[in-house]
């Protein structure tokens, strides 16, 4: 049986209030004492999230971009240096496996990925490597990530950053939600790497805000995350996540078949939506648990989150034919869906 990666718990959990998650979260913090007063001062640019509890990897070699875009969903040839990419792994029948936050710093692609994951996609990397110039290693026992709201590129003399390109269509792809007015333009983020025994230099005198705050404006932005909105059959049309994460005319990769056909020919069976969740009671659905139109169940809660100004908020993936115009039950609490991906 597969041991369960050791968690790495954070120095930054020793500062007042901290209050530490649960599981891969574990060795980070849900919140510092109040969410609200934190998501409020993410939101104005002034805190700094832990996130030192992502996975970082490294590529090398003269070859590592060539080989990673011929792996992955994205275009990378030719990426500059502090240059920003998301990528996908798909399995053979397109559905997500891994979510890479790629930059390279002209000697070295840097990766974060999500708690957990980096040595499942660290051996994966490295058997597929056959006779190219690559070396693949999992740094996360010495590199750490903290989360920033800030959408600008890493400069020169900074650490290293990986840019959030989200919302915006990134290179020759497509959108399954809409492009105008979509709340993501309110998102601003960036993930950058630090040595994890100079966590606490990194953050200085700046406010922490946990990870309650911080996905609370994820899901406020449409933000789909791997491992929330993802299992096991979840292909990108579903989460639209395309658009940052897609190229449609870069060659071949492992599941390109799926997202072409869909693409050209159909629908995905399923669809993400935002959820306003009625608020009167005092504790929030779970992620995971059913949705149903009336009787029926059509969907699963992927993240919950109580934001500053709008509440109880969730995102879902229910069954693409759901009437848009239903209200949906999360056991006897109530949710009023907006579209994010069309039916």
């Amino acid at each position: 049986m597969t041991e369960a990666p050791a968690v790495l718990r954070s120095p930054l959990l020793g500062r007042p209030g901290a209050v530490a998650g649960e599981g891969l979260a574990a060795g980070v913090a849900t919140h510092y004492g109040d969410p609200m007063r934190e998501e409020r001062t993410l939101e104005e640019g002034l805190a700094v999230v832990d996130l030192s509890h992502r996975s970082v990897l490294t590529v090398t070699g003269p070859d590592r971009l060539s080989w990673l875009h011929s792996l992955t969903t994205q275009h990378l040839l030719g990426l500059g240096v502090r240059q920003s990419r998301e990528a996908l792994i798909l399995t053979p029948k397109g559905h997500v496996e891994h979510s890479l936050h790629l930059v390279d710093d002209g000697a070295t692609t840097w990766i974060t990925t999500e708690p957990g994951a980096g040595e499942s996609l660290r051996a994966w990397l490295d058997r597929m490597r056959f006779m190219l110039r690559v070396e693949v290693a999992d740094v996360t026992a010495d590199w750490a990530v903290l989360g920033e709201p800030h959408s600008a590129e890493s400069a020169e003399g900074e650490p290293l950053a990986w840019r959030d390109p989200w919302p915006d269509l990134v290179g020759d792809t497509t959108a399954y939600g809409p492009v105008e007015g979509h709340p993501g333009r309110q998102w601003s983020w960036r993930e950058v790497i630090v040595p994890r025994a100079s966590l606490e230099e990194a953050v200085a005198d700046r406010p922490l805000a946990g990870l309650w705050a911080a996905d609370a404006l994820r899901i406020a932005a449409w933000r789909p995350q791997l491992g929330a909105e993802t299992d096991h059959r979840t292909i990108v049309h579903e989460v639209d996540w395309l658009r940052t994460a897609v190229h449609l005319h870069k060659g071949c990769y492992r599941g390109q078949e799926t997202v072409a056909r869909v693409h050209n020919l159909g629908r995905p069976p399923r669809r993400i939506v935002f959820l306003h969740v009625d608020g009167s009671g005092h504790v929030l659905p779970a992620p995971g648990a059913e949705v149903r139109a009336g009787d029926r169940v059509v969907g699963h809660l992927t993240s919950v989150g109580r934001h500053h100004t709008d509440g109880p908020i969730a995102l879902a993936v229910i069954k693409r034919n759901t009437d848009p115009e239903a209200v949906l039950l999360v056991g006897d609490v109530t949710a009023a869906q907006t579209v994010i991906v069309a039916p």
